[in-house]
């Protein structure tokens, strides 16, 4: 079950990509429902996604708290 929790966190975020507010406030919602592990996981995803998209990466702090 967990697994798809990522998965589907990841999907949410891809499709609000297109507005830097709505991920960041998805971003904030998964930092609170995830566990640790999960959110490991999340922050090398997010990473990788936001290579290239200043906008996005500064949600960084977020992963961070």
């Amino acid at each position: 079950m967990t697994r798809q929790m990522v998965s589907f966190t990841k999907s949410i975020l891809e499709r609000v990509s297109f507005d830097p507010i709505l991920f960041k406030k998805e971003l904030k919602k998964a930092v609170k429902v995830l566990l640790p592990y999960e959110l490991e996981e999340l922050t090398e995803w997010f990473f990788k996604f936001t290579q290239g998209k200043p906008e996005l990466r500064k949600c960084e702090i977020y992963l961070k708290s």
